[in-house]
This record gives C-alpha cells, structure tokens and sequence, in this order.
C-alpha cells in the first residue's frame, strides 16, 4: 500500500517539479510560517510542525548564497529580492568582484510516525548581469555551472534536468525507496 505524500505549497511551478520526479506526491496549499531564519533546516521544521497530518509531509526551502556577501542572504532571499532586487545583488557582487554563488534546496520530510529528515540538491554558479524572462527571483542573475545561460534563459525542461530542487526530490525518493 502506497501513502500519499503531501507537498506543502502554494507554489504551482513548485509542484510540477516536484512531481516531474515523484508523481504520486500532493500539493496541499496551506500558511505557513515565514520564519526568518539564516539557518534553512529550522525555517523548514517550523513549516513542518505547524501542520496536523497522518500522512507524510514535505516542504522545501531554496536559498542562495553569495560569496560577496559572506553567504547572504541564503534563505532570507526573498527579502533581499523585496528591497534590493535582483539587480541589487548583482551590484553586491560587482562591488566585491566576487561572482561565485551557491543555490541549494533544502527539503524536509516527516513521516506519518512524526520521524523527520532532510534532502538537499546544490547547485553551484556565478551571479552574473541580469538576463533572461524565465524563472522568478534571481534566476535572472544566476548561471549554473557548466551552462552558458541564466536559470532564467533556460526553457522548463533545461531547468528541470539541473535544478536544485529536481536533485533534492531525487535524493528524497531515493532515501524513501520509491
């Protein structure tokens, strides 16, 4: 017997690929705390425990660390991206010549006895002048590793075979056997 799996999201582009990769998982759209937190593991077992579920849950946190910010704003990204934009981090970087940047997706999963783990895909990359109308946030300003485009510039499909989030979901379904 299969357990549903539920994917804590109001994020449709989210769940997609998360379900690229695990097709059987739900997206169950419910507020959630946004805990402001450098550390991505405890802004993840907030969400977690703010739900009542018999069945196993996950949620996802993506970070983005800068070298030329001492590894900021990492999970605070989204209040950067608020105030500064994704042509303010870029401005970070250009102002300390240093380009290098490190996107990780952090996946916490509880199963229905209340055990909790995490997953994590990473994916290495330079900040570099904004381009691109794909993606959201600092996809813009992020080219991975071994590609001559932003995250941005990618079609879906280019994104979904390297992201971040597509490793952790694997590394998950595989430390889950399914």
């Amino acid at each position: 017997m299969h357990t549903m799996i539920y994917f804590l999201t109001g994020n449709r582009n989210k769940l997609q690929e998360v379900q690229a990769v695990m097709p059987d998982v739900e997206g169950w759209d419910v507020d959630l705390p946004e805990v402001q937190e450098i550390d991505a593991e405890e802004i993840i077992s907030v969400k977690l425990n703010a739900v009542e579920s018999d069945s196993p849950v996950m949620v996802e946190d993506t970070s983005f660390y800068m070298e030329a910010m001492n590894g900021l704003p990492g999970p605070l990204v989204k209040w950067f991206l608020k105030t500064v934009g994704a042509e303010g981090l870029y401005q970070f970087a250009t102002c300390k010549e240093t380009y290098r940047a490190t996107a990780e997706t952090l996946i916490g999963y509880r199963d229905n006895y209340g055990q909790t783990f995490f997953t994590k895909g990473t994916l290495l990359g330079t900040v570099v002048a904004p381009r691109g109308e794909n993606g959201i946030g600092w996809d813009v300003i992020f080219q991975p590793d071994g590609y001559e485009k932003t995250i941005a510039e990618m079609t879906p499909e280019e994104k979904q075979k390297m992201s971040m989030r597509t490793a952790a979901v694997n590394d998950l379904r595989e430390q889950l056997e399914i």
